[in-house]
């Protein structure tokens, strides 16, 4: 006899269910609104090419780029929100073996063959014992499953053919048969090692997934550009619980630097573009001879409000090397009496590079003795290079606090002899401002004394700028940002990032959430042991 539910059991169940209806209802909302956007641009870019057709015009096809990266974004947001979907609990009417059922379940089309001239791998799964598990008896194979997956090798394309024989037991005809491995997009097509090519393709290498689409056909394999981005949808929601743990380690460090760049997002709806931030902070032990691995961790934000950077460094508490940005500067004031978030650490590179230009545009003397004096301090830089905090301090308070204390007496008495309105007297007057900051690491051989890791970790955000245009969306934004923290800390632990990529995501579906750990780059890199240059 079964017992029923007592009366607040049952409240509480009915309200369980309510509550993921009205997830699953939301989640499918807004895949029906990305599916329309879809169509809607998808409309617009035919109409946009038969316009092109037979003429040449530079702002048309400008706008077709402009449309292809938007449709790019949206589609791949789709594949994300398609995800959320599949894994809120269904809502809908109870089947007869009582497992929930879709009321309308989508069609889906016939996958096409996959191409019969790649090369073919294949890996037999046997069980792992010759026995029947229920009666102990001997077991005779009475077929077999084939799954097909394609994957990406460097330099070419290979199907992968999972081979998984079926035994029956000679005695109580019990079916034996190996699972299926496990796969990075569940009953997906593509293999780990494609889908890092996809994305170092996308992400490293600045090309966009319509013209990735092109560059596979000329191999003989067609994959549709909609088909690429549910792939990268659905493989940046498989990593976020990585990208969880490398901003753990990055914002455990002692110190930190950071810097940010623009980044040109489709304003939806609009057809325009608006500016995004991204923003970087970066660990790196490696100049002073530390020992905890290099990571850098990016953040995406709308616009360059200061509340973006205090709330990704919410939990931060250390040095901060950044530049003059004032958004930053609450970071550095106490609260509630109590020590500030963050001590203050400034750049030379931007003293150095304001004084350039003055330079370069002027030929100012004064200007060019500033810089040789700074030049001396640069050089005191290279000599301790990867050595430890103690000998680095130890050197410049022997060898750099003379040349920087001679500067400054320098600087006080050039803006004496310069008019206020001057871009020299302008460049002086930064560094008088944030000398503290600057001077600061003289005392903490921990220090760098430029900021030149953060701006290296922008760099190759900048040479990919273009491919941001249009973008499709802030989530874009936020899925490219978590993709280029796996990439780039990948190189700064001495790995290639599609093998590394390529690793991971042929653990990680199957990998406990609470070992995921075990998949950071360093886990999987030899140790670093060459100095990085400042």
């Amino acid at each position: 006899m079964i017992r029923p539910e007592p009366p607040c059991e049952a409240a509480e169940l009915r309200r369980i269910i309510t509550a993921q209806a009205a997830e699953l209802a939301s989640a499918k909302a807004g895949l029906l609104v990305k599916a329309l956007e879809i169509e809607k641009l998808k409309v617009e870019l035919a109409r946009l090419k038969r316009q092109h057709y037979g003429r040449s015009s530079e702002k048309l096809r400008h706008k077709i780029e402009q449309l292809e990266f938007g449709l790019e974004e949206l589609e791949i947001g789709a594949a994300a929100c398609d995800e959320a979907a599949d894994r809120a609990p269904d809502a809908g009417p109870a089947a007869e073996d009582g497992e929930p059922k879709e009321a309308h379940a989508p069609k889906r089309s016939g996958r096409r063959p996959l191409p019969g001239h790649l090369a073919r791998t294949e890996v037999v799964h046997t069980p792992a014992s010759c026995r029947c598990a229920v009666c102990g008896g001997g077991l005779r194979q009475v077929g077999e499953d084939v799954s097909e997956v394609l994957d990406y090798v460097p330099g070419r394309f290979e199907v992968v053919r999972h081979v998984r024989p079926a035994f029956s037991c000679r005695s109580c005809e019990s079916m034996v048969q190996a699972p299926m491995p496990s796969l990075p997009i569940e009953r997906g097509r593509p293999g780990p090692g494609l889908l890092a090519h996809v994305l170092v393709g996308k992400y490293a290498d600045h090309l966009p997934l319509y013209r990735q689409s092109g560059i596979y056909a000329r191999d003989g394999v067609v994959l549709e550009r909609a088909t690429l981005a549910d792939w990268v949808g659905k493989t940046a929601a498989l990593v976020r619980p990585l990208i969880g743990a490398i901003e753990g380690h990055v914002m455990a460090a002692e110190r930190l630097q950071a810097d940010d760049t623009p980044v040109p997002v489709l304003a939806p709806g609009t057809g325009k573009t608006k500016t995004g931030r991204l923003w970087v902070y970066v660990r790196d032990e490696r100049p002073y001879a530390g020992t905890n691995p290099p990571a850098v961790l990016y953040r995406y934000s709308p616009d360059r409000k200061g509340e973006h950077p205090r709330a990704h460094l919410k939990s931060f508490r250390g040095l901060l090397q950044a530049d003059g940005y004032a958004g930053f500067n609450a970071l550095y004031e106490s609260r509630n009496g109590g020590a500030a978030p963050a001590v203050e650490v400034a750049c030379w590179a931007h003293v150095r590079r304001k004084l350039f230009d003055v330079h370069e545009a002027t030929g100012s003397p004064l200007a060019r003795e500033a810089l040789e004096r700074m030049g001396a301090l640069f050089a005191i830089e290279r000599t301790i290079n990867g050595q430890p905090p103690e000998e680095r301090r130890r050197v410049r308070r022997l060898e750099a606090k003379p040349i920087l204390d001679g500067l400054k007496g320098f600087f006080e008495e050039s803006l004496s002899q310069l008019s206020g309105k001057s871009a020299l007297a302008g460049a002086i007057r930064y560094a008088r401002g944030c000398w503290p900051a600057l001077a600061r690491y003289v005392d903490d051989g921990r220090l760098e004394m430029t900021n030149n890791a953060a701006e290296r970790a922008i760099r190759p955000l900048a040479l990919g700028r273009k491919n941001w245009v249009f973008a499709g969306s802030d989530a874009g934004g936020h899925r490219a940002a978590a993709i280029y923290t796996l990439i780039e800390t990948a190189k700064l632990n001495g790995l290639d990032p599609e093998a590394y990529l390529a690793n991971v995501l042929g653990r990680i579906a199957a990998h406990s959430v609470n070992r995921i750990a075990d998949l950071l780059p360093w886990k999987l890199a030899p140790p670093q042991k060459t100095p990085v240059a400042a």
